[in-house]
């Protein structure tokens, strides 16, 4: 049984368009997506450095543009379930036929430049936390006030809350776990976010919803979810709610999920199964070059 993921923001480099560019097909998608949301996604993934592609505004769009030309690159006829991390919800809710492609770009856009605006209100940031039991990391987070806005199972928790408390938590670490701060310019999923969540439900109210294709593994609790309308209202609620990808990869286990794909830019989530559900088989498509090599890996699971 074969599952297809998505993953979310920070996974984003430079260049993570420089192998799709040169097939005139993705070329012509980057374009029209570019247009529709008034961003020139292809400077952005050929020519941008880190710093600009690491804003939020242009980051959320980057990486959900970046997994659906993975996913046209497959095709999805062989996939059972689907899951985003985060932002990558939104390729997912796409990718299962919830919402079209264009909608997904739209709210994405959207979505970067709202969140982008609260964590501009007050200075806040995320840390991940690397090892040790979770009930101690959780207990310590707590202590300071600090939120596990990601809950990403194999070993890792993303702290997020007031720099100072962050500063805290990395000078005093959890036993046995290392933190390590991460370049972002806020604490997603967590109530800094609130002022971004009003306009992203109006906006998603305007947005044509339908039956799921392919069944989504949702990031608030790990359920399944086929409804349209419901995969939508999810998403928009998880921008001020913790991320528990830890729930996602057990459901890919209990559903008994062979193997993943994971769409560009690929690398995170494949970690996290790998510590988390090692069982699990996984593929990472990172670049136009590993579509046949991921068509072949899923030819194995479908």
């Amino acid at each position: 049984m074969l599952a297809i993921i998505a993953p979310g923001q920070g996974s984003q480099t430079p260049g993570i368009f420089n192998s799709w560019v040169t097939n005139p097909v993705f070329h012509e998608l980057l374009s029209q997506w570019s247009m529709r949301i008034d961003l020139d996604l292809i400077r952005l993934g050929t020519k941008a450095g880190a710093d600009e592609i690491k804003d939020t505004a242009n980051a959320q769009p980057l990486i959900v543009a970046a997994s659906l030309l993975g996913a046209h690159a497959l095709g999805i006829k062989s996939f059972a379930y689907t899951s985003g991390h985060s932002v990558g919800e939104l390729a997912a809710a796409a990718i299962s036929g919830a919402i079209c492609d264009a909608d997904a770009l739209r709210l994405v856009r959207a979505r970067g430049i709202e969140m982008a605006k609260a964590a501009a209100l007050s200075p806040a940031g995320m840390s991940a936390v690397l090892g040790g039991a979770r009930e101690v990391v959780l207990k310590k987070l707590d202590e300071l006030k600090l939120v596990a806005a990601n809950d990403n199972g194999g070993g890792q928790i993303v702290a997020a809350g007031n720099l100072a408390a962050l500063a805290a938590l990395s000078e005093n670490p959890p036993e046995g776990a290392r933190v390590r701060g991460l370049a972002v310019a806020g604490a997603f999923h967590t109530s800094f976010m609130e002022p971004a969540v009003e306009p992203l439900r109006t906006l998603a109210a305007t947005v044509p919803t339908a039956p799921t294709a392919i069944s989504v593994i949702s990031n608030k609790d790990g359920e399944v979810v086929s409804d349209g309308a419901q995969v939508l209202t999810r998403i928009v609620n998880q921008i001020a709610n913790p991320v528990r990808w830890d729930l996602c990869m057990q459901t890919l286990k209990n559903l008994g999920v062979t193997g993943v794909i994971e769409l560009p830019p690929a690398g995170t989530l494949v970690g996290l199964l790998k510590r988390g559900a090692p069982e699990i088989e996984t593929f990472a498509l990172k670049s136009a070059d590993d579509v046949s090599a991921a068509k072949e890996f899923a030819g194995r699971h479908a």
